[in-house]
Parts: C-alpha cells; sequence; structure tokens
C-alpha cells in the first residue's frame, strides 16, 4: 500500500473518530435537555425560578399606605403573616412563599392544586401561604399588591383558598399588570359563591385596607433570604426545584409528605377561623366531612 493510501486511511479513520465523538456528545447534550425538561413533570419550574429571582434593592412593598398594619382574620405564625389552609393538626406543614403576578407561582398552582388538596382533605398537610410583591418591583405596576390584598380580604370573609386558586387559574400575563385594577379583582370575585356579596369585600378591595400587612408581608420576604418565588418548604426544608437529589412532581409531593407523616395521625381538626378551610374545589369537603367554606 503507497504512503498516499495509507494517509488518506488515517485520515478517514480520524474523521470518522470526530464524527463520532461528536455525535456521542451532541446526544448526552440531548438526553441532559430531556432529563432537565421532564424532572418536575409537568413544569419546567427550576429556570423559572433563576429567571423571577428577586431584585431586592429596587422594591419598596407595598402602596406605602399610611396607618397601622391590618392583619387579616385567622392569620398565624411569626409577626402574624401565614394564612393557613388544612386542619390545623394535620402532622406536615407545606410552607408557600407567592406573588400573585409571578409566572412560575401559576405554573406551580395549577399543577399541584389537585395533590395539595387532596392531602389537605385527607388531614395529611396544612399549607400556609405568604405573599410577596417582587413582581411590582421587577416589572412595575402594583398588581402584586392589589391581588394580595384582595386575598386578604377574602380571607376575612372565609373564601381565601377559592380566591386564592382562581387569581392564579386566571393569571394574566407578567407583563399586563391587569389585576393593579381593583375592578377586576372584584370581578374575578363575583365567580365565587358568596364573596362578591360578603359584608365588607368589597369596602376592603377598594379601600386597600390590608396594604400595610402585604406591605410586611413583602418585606419579610426580602429579608428572609429567599432568592424568588415560590419557595415552598416542606416542613422546614426547601422542595422547590428539589429535595436533595429528587426533582419535585406531585407524585414525589405525595410521597414526601407520606413519608414524613409515617406513624403520625392525620388532622382532623377544623380550623374555626375564617379563609381557612381546607379545600377550595366545588363540593370538597372539609375533614369531617362537612362542606368547605
Amino acid at each position: 500500500m503507497s504512503e498516499k493510501n495509507r494517509e488518506a486511511r488515517r485520515s478517514a479513520r480520524e474523521r470518522l473518530q470526530q464524527e463520532r465523538a461528536e455525535f456521542k456528545a451532541r446526544e448526552k447534550r440531548k438526553r441532559g435537555l430531556i432529563v432537565a425538561a421532564s424532572a418536575v413533570g409537568v413544569l419546567a419550574l427550576a429556570g423559572a425560578v433563576g429567571l423571577l429571582a428577586v431584585n431586592m434593592g429596587k422594591h419598596k412593598g407595598g402602596g406605602g399606605a399610611a396607618g397601622p398594619v391590618s392583619a387579616p382574620s385567622g392569620v398565624n405564625g411569626k409577626d402574624d403573616l401565614a394564612i393557613p389552609v388544612g386542619a390545623t393538626d394535620a402532622p406536615s406543614t407545606l410552607t408557600v412563599w407567592e406573588d400573585f403576578r409571578c409566572p412560575a407561582c401559576a405554573q406551580f398552582e395549577n399543577a399541584f392544586r389537585p395533590v395539595i388538596h387532596e392531602l389537605e382533605k385527607a388531614g395529611e398537610l396544612k399549607v400556609e401561604y405568604h405573599l410577596a410583591t417582587i413582581i411590582d418591583g421587577n416589572m412595575g405596576g402594583t398588581g402584586s399588591v392589589r391581588a394580595a390584598n384582595a386575598a386578604a380580604c377574602a380571607q376575612d370573609v372565609g373564601k381565601f383558598a377559592p380566591y386564592h386558586d382562581l387569581l392564579f387559574r386566571n393569571q394574566p400575563a407578567e407583563t399586563d399588570d391587569a389585576f393593579a385594577k381593583n375592578s377586576r379583582l372584584l370581578e374575578l370575585a363575583g365567580t365565587v359563591d358568596g364573596l362578591e356579596s360578603a359584608p365588607g369585600f368589597r369596602s376592603c378591595v377598594e379601600d386597600g385596607a390590608h396594604d400595610k400587612w402585604v406591605e410586611k408581608s413583602s418585606e419579610a420576604f426580602r429579608t428572609g433570604g429567599f432568592s424568588g418565588t415560590p419557595t415552598v418548604l416542606l416542613n422546614g426544608e426547601a422542595v422547590f426545584p428539589k429535595k436533595g437529589e429528587e426533582n419535585i412532581t406531585p407524585d414525589n409531593l405525595r410521597k414526601w409528605v407520606t413519608e414524613a407523616n409515617k406513624g403520625k395521625k392525620a388532622g382532623t381538626e377544623t380550623p374555626s377561623a375564617p379563609g381557612s378551610a381546607p379545600a377550595s374545589e366545588p363540593g370538597a369537603t372539609t375533614p369531617q366531612g362537612t362542606p368547605a367554606a
């Protein structure tokens, strides 16, 4: 074989080896993307967290309303900033920090709502909601504050859970500050049985009765060391976008709660405070089997 032919074959082998290496690299990258895209089941949440990281320095909190802080009825936790949903003696607690304008929060809520309500109704889980207003600070506008105030007003009359769910189902685009309009918030409230007509609800929304409380809650978020919304903790341990090495999915959340509750009794105590019913879907029941608010 001539030297020229040997060189040609060597070059061909080298090209083939290079092509195989490039193919393997492409396949590895592709597999990585597939795993990343499917890790949270129906959501691409992990990336959304980064996109919604808090712009701490620019946000100025709530509407700056003057006057004392007026907390909603039935709140609890540190500084009375948590809105509780579920049996008060449920063995596990899910702590959720979220913003009604936050797209990743809506993704989380709309995907995990069925399993969260399932666990609430079974007395396995109670949820403590904390409201933040970071999108107002990052994007401009007042929709985060106005929606949070309206949700706090719904808590006053025992309708927080269904109204909370409704706001996330009807969340506008992040750049659309539709929730800044009280008229839109009241329009949505009209679709929750008994909410818009509840005594004091309309004036609470229009007057911004809980604006200072919302501002206080948002300040607690900004100083709490959180990186963005949603922030989700199960019994104090971060589970969003993953718990340890496991990505959050509805099935994993159910599994984690089951593991945490092993050997513990399900909760049966119905909260007496307004807005604390453990289920928000029509026809849902409390752990005692009575109709939910």
